[in-house]
């Protein structure tokens, strides 16, 4: 069975910094595709950040240049660096795995979210 853990959401005053974590654990055999979500209240899902195989990134047009996603591919963990956060940026931040574990094919796993207040 595969779980992911996320960590790292709180309160930080406006121009602050938060790192976020995922981490899967379970009998993993590859991750395809890491990702970062999340969603205000009021608002639709919206995709922060993702990271494929290959290392390659996207980020949304209102986080790029203040967002860093990155993975860890021998600890299974996805990474969401947040400098100069906004109020903007409030929203419960959730990770987003496609990834195959043994005996199975390629499947979406999702965090259970964390909440990120940026206020002062």
């Amino acid at each position: 069975q595969v779980q992911l853990v996320e960590s790292g959401g709180g309160l930080v005053q406006p121009g602050g910094s938060l790192r976020l974590s995922c981490a899967a654990s379970g009998r993993i055999v590859s991750i395809n595709y890491m990702a970062w979500y999340r969603q205000a209240p009021g608002k639709q899902r919206e995709l922060v950040a993702n990271v494929n195989s290959g290392g390659r990134t996207n980020y949304a047009d209102s986080v790029q240049g203040r967002f860093t996603i990155s993975r860890d591919n021998a600890k299974n963990t996805v990474y969401l660096q947040m400098n100069s956060l906004k109020p903007e940026d409030t929203a419960v931040y959730s990770c987003n795995l496609i990834l195959a574990a043994y005996g199975l094919g390629p499947r979406d796993y999702w965090g259970q979210g964390t909440q990120v207040t940026v206020s002062s």
